[in-house]
Order: C-alpha cells, then sequence, then structure tokens
C-alpha cells in the first residue's frame, strides 16, 4: 500500500450485501480511515498477490499497515473504527475466532441467495470516488 494511514478495504464488488456494508463504512467513517477495491478489479487482485492470497477469495479484506484481515476478523477491525454506537459490535471480538468465522462463513456463503447479485461493480458517487483505488481499469 502506498500510505500506511489508509486502511484498505477488499471487498466483493458484485454483491448486494457487501456494497451495502462499504455504504454502512462510509457513512460512519468521517475521517475518510479507510479506501475501497473491489476484489474483482486488477487493484484488488495485485494487492491480494502481494500478500499471497488468490484472486477468488470468499473474504472481505482488511489490509492495515503490513497486516491483512479476512472474515469476522476484517469486519470486527472495520467495526471499531467506525464512529457512533455500531461500535459496541466490536465486542463480539471476545467470541473464539473459529465461532466468529463460521458465522462469516455463513453469511459469505447464501449472500448472493439472500442479498442478490449485481452485474458490475458498484459505480461511487463523485463525494466517495476518491475512497475507491481501482477507478481507472
Amino acid at each position: 500500500m502506498k500510505d500506511n494511514h489508509d486502511i484498505l478495504v477488499l471487498f466483493d464488488g458484485v454483491c448486494n450485501m457487501c456494497n451495502h456494508f462499504v455504504q454502512f463504512v462510509i457513512k460512519r467513517d468521517p475521517k475518510g480511515l479507510f479506501k475501497f477495491a473491489s476484489l474483482q478489479s486488477n487493484t484488488g487482485s495485485s494487492i491480494l498477490n502481494q500478500y499471497g492470497y488468490r484472486k477468488d477469495l470468499d473474504s472481505i479484506v482488511l489490509i492495515e499497515g503490513d497486516t491483512l484481515y479476512t472474515e469476522s476478523t476484517a469486519i470486527l477491525h472495520i467495526i471499531s473504527n467506525l464512529t457512533g454506537p455500531v461500535r459496541i459490535l466490536s465486542l463480539f471480538k471476545i467470541v473464539p475466532k473459529p465461532l466468529s468465522d463460521r458465522v462469516y462463513q455463513f453469511g459469505a456463503k447464501y449472500r448472493y441467495r439472500l442479498f442478490g447479485k449485481q452485474t458490475s461493480c458498484m459505480i461511487p458517487t463523485e463525494e466517495i470516488k476518491s475512497r475507491f483505488l481501482d477507478l481507472n481499469e
């Protein structure tokens, strides 16, 4: 990553649930700590390669500094950096990772069936466009 002060979120750009989560994060991140890229983009794929992951990773990914987080750990780290009452959900960090990852994996497995899928990645509005790394592809 170019700037170690940014926290990068890689997400499934065609997943409706994932896109809603990104919008949720943006609304609760007034300082603009988070930057975003879709897992399907060349940018996302290149970043995953740097960390030794394959492009078809089926998880939200959080990269903070040199550390990569996936699944429930990524979600909980993201939530702990947001503003507002939602931060209380970060208390779920006390749940053992195998259990919280199982809950995450269940949601990930059925996300398209439950929330639908888009034919292409979302197009951000002008005010948030600078927070997306993969717009010039």
